[in-house]
């Protein structure tokens, strides 16, 4: 039987939950999930739910679907512990590593792959299921036809989104939160860079809109057609959300799974109008309908979520509380509803519960909080007659419940060095005076055929070449051509890299591709998907982890190895701490250090809307970027590159010889390739560059708050303290690249 599954971001929406119908739940704790920014459980909180949902038949599910640092893999060791000692039904997870340390040390957790893992196809669902996986959770990018296609060539269990928000970026793929401040979306940190208010340079002048904020998906109408297909799980999105938000997208999910054999149409009917008022954005049924952007984005709708009640006509001011006007919403409020408040320049949004209306003027007066004027956007999240007291899940003793991570030692594990790759049992080869594996140098990846010329100016130990809709035609011969170009590299200097994202629908055509490949010579690939693991692995061929891939710790490179993946292309998230203490040096001829790259901050499944006639756009902190949109998708890339281009010899000096020149969907000009090139000789940094996080590391809101208290007490001690009580300079945290918000260096981004 399908099981209905439902966020449970704090005890109240665990309630309304249950009460309401769900089978399961999925939570988070106080670490390790991907959202911290919502209350989550404290361990006693979690203990107690377990064993009461086990007493009612119910499951619960702990995300632990963040990226782990090499820092963090023993506090992960002592968290699952903990985990397999409280016995929770199943582990959300992400990172490779994380995998990689509970089957080795706590094989009785049973382990779901995150739809942060990017799992999209049945060759990456089976991929997860050979090292222990029980569910994959497919990415949100996917139709009925392929989600009926996964499950007729996996055995794995299956877990479907039906409800709730969207990521416009492919699931597990988003860097912009990250590149903008180290707010990585893969550490649970979002910043939600998809919700903001963009200014577009468009012909004649510019526009404004949320360009990037997708619709919510809803899939009601489709439950019966995900029953059919074998679909073991349906998920609700929303450990943000409120209770009363769980409790009614529970409710009409629950009346859809339990009525719908009995009258189909009756029962859709029924759950939708259930859901009417759920107060979220406009809803999309994604690619079961249409694979149209035009289907999910809406550059004219407020990145948040309500009822659109309107913009501020008038304000005043009675005594201590502002008074508001609203004019061109469709629905009056009510004293005790919920509001939320929206800033015409998109700089502040807040909540707020109305104490009063008052009718004046032939107006209708709502209270507001202070700072809101003329043109600002309310939208209604809550009716008072929607609170809803629900019957508490958990006891109110919880003082039994006192268990907690321990201080268990992690063992050591030792990363070892790959054996070399053998072509049909016989050990490749190198030429005369060549080095076995990846050789030292410098390494360039570009994605068209006409760039891959462009090198030659200034030739790369190695050439990587994006397999996309351009460059498999030359490479195999498609499209008309009699045969394969040739190529100003030969077979042994090149490397094929694979997208990150394989879903479904192209899966069995990338397969024949790749065999082609093989079969025509071509021996190294990068890979970036599990489904590419395999398509691959077993052929004696000389795999190369890209940097999607997350190798973020030992154990997630340590999982890879036991795949067959020969070496690792750093995660363009990584910082130069991290990096080091997660390679040995003795292992890090293995590795490949992106030090200059233009990062795909969104990758997404399809062609812009035929309406965004722009290229560039901004944000309101003045950053630009690029909008690119082709046959293989559509990215978002920042006009500031990510270099370390002067960071050469450094790295050298740390057993780091082999760096990558990332110059994937950018039109390479000779001179502005050489000038990139030159800086890494003569190790001059490069002007307008972003570090990304290599120096900072993540955002980290501990340190943020150590940092504040430090700063604090220098204030009050600085002896260079001004007359005004201000502190004079040379005092606080040193600002970094990402902090100065530094303009562009760049070749030109191909259209």
């Amino acid at each position: 039987m399908a099981e209905l599954l439902a966020p449970a971001g704090n005890p109240e929406a665990l309630d309304a939950a249950i009460n309401e119908g769900a089978d399961a739940v999925y939570l988070g704790l106080k670490s390790f999930n991907a959202r911290l920014r919502t209350t989550n459980f404290a361990w006693s909180q979690f203990e107690a739910a377990v064993e009461t949902l086990h007493h009612r038949g119910k499951k619960v599910l702990v995300t632990v679907n963040t990226v782990l640092e090499e820092r963090e893999t023993e506090r992960m060791y002592r968290f699952l512990a903990y985990l397999d000692r409280i016995g929770p039904d199943g582990l959300i997870v992400q990172d490779f590593g994380v995998l990689n340390l509970a089957r080795t040390h706590f094989p009785k957790l049973r382990i779901h792959a995150s739809t942060q893992m990017n799992i999209a196809s049945a060759r990456a669902a089976n991929t997860m299921s050979r090292s222990g996986v029980s569910r994959v959770v497919l990415a949100r990018e996917l139709g009925l036809a392929e989600v009926r296609a996964i499950k007729e060539q996996t055995s794995c269990e299956l877990e479907v989104f039906v409800h709730g928000a969207l990521c416009v970026s492919e699931s597990g793929l988003c860097l912009f939160s990250s590149f903008l401040g180290g707010k990585s979306a893969n550490r649970g940190m979002c910043a939600q860079a998809c919700r903001r208010l963009y200014t577009a340079e468009e012909k004649g002048g510019t526009r404004q809109g949320y360009f990037f904020s997708p619709h919510d998906l809803q899939l009601i109408d489709y439950i019966p057609d995900l029953v059919q297909a074998g679909v073991h799980s349906f998920k609700i999105e929303g450990r943000m959300k409120s209770a009363e938000y769980v409790g009614t997208v529970v409710a009409a999910y629950r009346y859809v799974l339990d009525n719908w054999e009995h009258d189909r149409k009756a029962a859709v009917e029924t759950g939708r109008r259930m859901l009417a008022n759920d107060f979220a954005r406009a809803k999309t049924r994604y690619w079961y309908e249409s694979s149209s952007a035009e289907n999910v984005l809406n550059p004219d709708q407020s990145g948040g979520t309500g009822i659109y009640l309107g913009k501020i006509e008038r304000t005043k001011t009675v005594g201590e509380t502002v008074l508001a006007s609203l004019r061109g919403g469709s629905y009056d409020p009510d004293e005790g509803d919920s509001i939320r408040l929206h800033k015409k320049d998109d700089s502040n949004r807040d909540s707020h519960k109305i104490g009063s209306i008052k009718q004046e003027d032939g107006r209708l007066w709502i209270d507001i909080p202070s700072g809101y004027a003329t043109g600002d956007s309310v939208y209604l999240i809550q009716t008072k007659a929607m609170s809803k007291r629900y019957p508490r899940v958990l006891p109110n003793d919880l003082g039994k419940y006192r268990s907690q991570p321990a201080d268990e030692r992690l063992p050591e594990l030792k990363l070892e060095v790959p054996p070399e790759p053998a072509m049909n049992g016989t050990k490749l080869k190198p030429h005369r005076g060549e080095e076995t594996g990846f050789p030292e140098g410098t390494y360039v990846q570009v994605s068209t055929i006409e760039d891959l010329y462009s090198l030659l100016s200034d030739r790369p130990v190695r050439a990587i070449l994006e397999l996309n809709s351009e460059t498999a035609p030359a490479l195999l011969g498609e499209n008309g051509a009699e045969q394969a170009k040739p190529l100003p590299f030969s077979k042994r200097e090149l490397i094929i890299s694979l997208d990150p994202f394989v879903p479904q629908a192209a899966e069995n055509e990338l397969i024949a591709r790749l065999d082609l490949l093989v079969e025509s010579g071509y021996t190294q690939f990068v890979v970036n998907n599990p489904a590419h693991i395999g398509m691959l692995r077993n052929r004696g061929l000389k795999l190369l982890a890209g940097p999607y891939l997350y190798t973020f710790n030992r154990w997630a490179a340590d999982w890879l190895t036991k795949q067959g993946v020969y070496s690792f292309i750093t995660p363009l998230e990584n910082s130069r701490e991290n990096l080091e203490a997660t390679i040995d040096t003795h292992n890090r001829k293995q590795v490949i250090v992106t030090v200059f790259a233009y990062p795909a901050l969104f990758r997404m499944r399809f062609r812009l809307p035929k309406d965004y006639t722009f290229t560039w756009f901004s944000d309101r902190q003045g950053g630009s970027f690029k909008a690119l949109s082709t046959a293989d998708g559509s990215f978002v890339m920042s006009e500031t590159p990510f270099s370390l281009t002067d960071k050469r010899t450094h790295l050298a000096k740390g057993g780091f010889t082999r760096i990558l020149v990332d110059l994937s969907r950018t039109h390479i000009e000779r001179q502005e390739y050489r000038t990139v090139m030159d800086s890494i000789r003569k190790g001059t940094p490069l002007s307008d560059v972003s570090r990304f996080n290599w120096k900072d590391g993540f955002y980290d809101p501990d340190q943020m708050e150590e940092y504040k208290q430090m700063n604090e007490r220098a204030r009050k001690k600085s002896p260079l303290r001004k007359k005004d009580g201000k502190p004079g300079s040379g005092h606080g945290r040193k600002p970094s690249a990402r902090d100065t918000g530094a303009r562009t260096y760049r070749p030109k981004p191909k259209s």
